[in-house]
């Protein structure tokens, strides 16, 4: 069966479908944090999957790398980049444990995305300071993960977690002093830390995995016409229930003035005040 058919027939919108719902969940969010450019801005997709952002990213302008170590996934991701006339999207087999190894991709992008990879890899930490080393002075982190304290859509979700790296989540999630710490430890000042995927979300995905077991076209038959809902009713559920969302999201920036930088870091460690200019 040709994996891009639908890819084929709609184009770009078709990549976000594929999966569970909140595939497109973390599309909307990062499309938000991603402006149409025509400057040539570079892009890293860390862990890109089948490549949905990696295309979508390009055709807002950017020159985005995907990395994944499925070199299927890069066939796939390579094929439908072609379909969509993504000629700025680029795909390359890497284990992004080893994206240290890779000296030729450090300081080279504007923007770096992270989408639900994090918590697969044991050390995140080395992971993150990598993923920094990648980024240009000034370059941002676009970084989605798991919620620690998400409600199970279904029973997977509850773990066991992998105390190995075999493909499955080795920790349940992340909440925000947990990321703030991964960015300190790598250098990057934390802009924001939101959320995303509600409680619609989580249920029209629940349905999906439900209606799998009997035929994946009946689950995405079933399951199409209510994808409309979530982005438009979750902020509202959202503040009505307070239903905790399943993913939370990392903006984080890496400063252009690194000595600067650590100059004020030492300041405040040592809980000197530091100088100010007098006007």
């Amino acid at each position: 069966m040709d994996k891009s058919l639908l890819v084929r027939i709609i184009g770009f919108p078709a990549t976000l479908l594929h999966g569970d719902t909140l595939v497109l969940d973390r599309w909307l969010w990062l499309r938000d944090r991603l402006p149409k450019t025509k400057n040539g801005d570079t892009l890293l997709d860390i862990g890109c999957g089948t490549g949905a952002f990696s295309v979508g990213a390009a055709l807002r302008g950017y020159e985005s790398l995907g990395l994944s170590w499925d070199e299927r996934n890069q066939r796939v991701a390579g094929e439908r980049a072609n379909i969509c006339k993504a000629h700025s999207a680029k795909f390359e087999v890497l284990d992004v444990r080893r994206l240290d190894m890779r000296s030729d991709l450090l300081g080279r992008y504007d923007i770096a995305i992270c989408l639900e990879n994090i918590e697969h890899i044991i050390d995140d930490r080395k992971l993150l300071t990598d993923i920094a080393a990648c980024m240009k002075p000034g370059g941002r982190l676009l970084l989605t993960t798991p919620y620690l304290l998400y409600r199970p859509i279904t029973q997977g979700d509850m773990g066991p977690f992998s105390p190995l790296e075999d493909g499955g989540h080795v920790r349940r999630g992340y909440t925000p002093r947990m990321l703030e710490e991964l960015c300190k430890h790598a250098g990057l000042v934390v802009e924001q830390i939101s959320y995303c995927s509600g409680f619609l979300s989580q249920k029209v995905t629940w349905l999906l995995r439900e209606l799998s077991r009997i035929h994946h076209l009946l689950a995405w038959a079933v399951v199409l016409p209510l994808r409309i809902l979530p982005p438009l009713l979750d902020p509202l559920i959202h503040k009505l229930t307070n239903w905790p969302y399943f993913s939370i999201t990392l903006e984080a920036y890496k400063p252009r003035y690194l000595e600067s930088h650590a100059q004020q870091k030492k300041g405040a460690d040592s809980n000197e005040p530091v100088s100010r200019c007098r006007v």
